[in-house]
């Protein structure tokens, strides 16, 4: 198995760290990593959501994709025989929108290795609502609007399989990011049905293997105090191994210190435990 991290950012990131991409790269060298996915926020859809000081935290500007890159390429020259590393997006599932979505990616597809499509977005209150901002948002905007935990759960989990077949129209290897997402606050807000978790889980794993799409086996939920646990069980990834949807271990670190953040845990749940 070889040694990836598949879900990092950069100082593009509006809510990352300044720090230059060296520095966790450096750092995936120091641990061991022989691969190395950068895939950072792509712009959004203007006034995607009604909070104009969330919005210009959310993304990188369209004027921004041709320096971010840049960047990248040129960290990949650098750091040619000690790290590969490959040029890659986190892509938000836009519902109903795919064709913004081609637009930003289309300049970009013949040199795009990795993309990383997840949902943060819901339609709620007001408009589409950012899934994992705040508890107090989620409440006011999203649970308020459904009316039940329930509802919100099996929304999400409608958006990620049309977001797992948007995926399959994307260039280079693709990754449904962060499943379990929806779990962020769940020390914060009424409980979810883990019965209901389930079901749907199972359920997407046909929609993984039809479209070649593989996981992100994102352990940030694990350094969240509302969450404390890694957004994908360890069941769900013997499932899809067992069905050839490829797993690849993401620390989604938004600065150098949280590079290989619970590569343990990945590595535990792949060799079953």
């Amino acid at each position: 198995m070889i040694k990836w991290d598949g879900h990092s950012h950069t100082k593009f990131c509006k809510h990352g760290h300044p720090d230059e991409l060296e520095r966790y790269l450096d750092r995936a060298v120091l641990l061991g990593f022989e691969r190395y996915s950068v895939t950072e926020h792509p712009p959004l859809p203007e006034k995607l959501v009604d909070d104009a000081q969330l919005m210009a935290e959310l993304a990188m500007d369209e004027s921004e994709m041709p320096a971010y890159f840049d960047y990248v390429s040129e960290n990949k020259k650098r750091y040619e025989g000690r790290l590969e590393v490959t040029i890659g997006l986190e892509i938000d599932y836009l519902h109903e929108n795919f064709a913004f979505t081609e637009r930003i990616v289309e300049p970009w597809a013949d040199v795009l290795e990795d993309c990383v499509v997840s949902v943060h977005y819901l339609p709620g209150r007001g408009g589409m609502r950012c899934i994992d901002y705040k508890p107090d948002d989620f409440r006011t905007n999203l649970l308020s609007y459904y009316g039940t935990m329930e509802k919100v759960v099996g929304e999400y989990f409608d958006h990620v399989e049309l977001a797992i077949e948007s995926a399959a129209r994307l260039p280079g290897r693709k990754r449904l990011g962060h499943i379990g997402l929806i779990e962020k606050f769940r020390h914060a807000l009424p409980p979810v049905d883990e019965g209901q978790i389930r079901e749907r889980l199972e359920r997407v794993l046909p929609l993984l293997a039809a479209t070649g799409t593989g996981i992100d086996v994102n352990t940030a939920g694990l350094r969240v105090a509302t969450c404390e646990k890694p957004y994908v069980p360890e069941w769900f990834i013997r499932a899809c191994t067992a069905k050839g949807i490829e797993c690849v271990y993401g620390s989604d670190s938004h600065k150098p210190e949280q590079v290989g953040f619970g590569w343990d845990n990945f590595e535990r749940a792949m060799q079953g435990g």
